[in-house]
């Protein structure tokens, strides 16, 4: 099997990087490209050549732009990378018959309600990072090519900027701490979507009856204030000193930390679809978590 995979050092492509190699032949690009081939998804023309060449049999696309609140301000830049670059690579995906695998948000919903999203909720954005999530979804959808969606949330790795890494450092600088209570989701490590995504690329490639869009995400749910308590209660038990103890994380209401992107309260994801589909049980987001931790920590 022939793969191209872009955004080879994010946090996804990092992990992206290990899963694949059993699968065949992968060329991980980023933006700089190698002998005149392109992973800048923001060179749409570089792209369609450098996948002229290349005639893979899967494309996976772990590139995007993900600066929330950047987007608002940047809005023609996230929609380029975000639903251009998909769109491209839907179209070229299809003329080859090979399989696009992407990777979207739990950001499409407007974080209405309590219960976790299914596939065929209806999206409706509240912010542009979102909307231009959105729209690259449904670009692939409308190509007819050979696609795998994958929505997730809350991603975090042993590597990059994330959630579990700022706070872990923060714990160690400041006595007291300020964390969101009433954004609800599931923290979802990056080694765990590029498992999944290995595994769905290996079945589909034998059943093309299992193409589509799923949510991918850990079982279970907590707040960001959860998510924080978790990282001190962990550092506490492995006797790993910090300045901030449990009791001293506050919490504080999204409203109190205004940003420029709107974010969702609710940020379940329903997960029955992709685990019958390729016989999957989801771990809990506290297994991948203290997993991390004991790798960074």
């Amino acid at each position: 099997m022939k793969i191209l995979l872009l955004g080879k050092n994010g946090q996804v492509g990092w992990e992206l990087q290990r899963s694949l190699a059993p699968l065949g032949d992968v060329l991980a690009l980023d933006r700089n490209g190698i002998d005149g081939l392109t992973g800048d998804i923001a060179d749409l023309e570089g792209l369609r050549a450098t996948l002229h060449k290349l005639k893979p049999q899967v494309i996976i696309n772990a590139a995007a732009y993900t600066a929330v609140d950047r987007a608002e301000e940047e809005r023609d830049l996230a929609t380029l990378l975000n639903t251009h670059a998909p769109r491209v690579l839907a179209e070229e995906a299809s003329a080859l018959n090979a399989l696009l695998v992407h990777f979207s948000t739990d950001y499409v919903f407007d974080g209405s309600g309590e219960e976790p999203w299914q596939e065929t909720d209806s999206p409706s954005p509240l912010n542009h990072y979102g909307a231009s999530k959105l729209s690259g979804e449904r670009y692939i959808q409308s190509s007819g090519c050979r696609h795998l969606i994958f929505r997730t949330s809350w991603v975090y790795a042993a590597q990059g900027h994330n959630f579990l890494a700022t706070m872990a450092r923060l714990m160690r600088e400041r006595d007291v701490l300020q964390v969101i209570h009433d954004q609800i989701g599931a923290p979802t490590g990056a080694e765990l979507i590029a498992d999944v995504t290995a595994h769905a690329i290996r079945q589909t490639h034998s059943s093309t009856a299992l193409e589509g869009l799923y949510h991918l995400v850990a079982s279970g749910e907590t707040s960001w204030h959860g998510y924080a308590n978790f990282i001190a209660e962990w550092l506490r038990e492995q006797g790993i000193a910090t300045q901030v103890s449990p009791e001293r994380i506050e919490t504080v209401p999204t409203s109190a930390w205004p940003t420029p992107a709107i974010r969702p309260l609710n940020s379940r994801l329903d997960t029955d679809k992709l685990e019958s589909a390729f016989g999957l049980k989801m771990p809990s987001w506290q297994q991948g978590v203290a997993r991390v931790l004991h790798e960074t920590q």
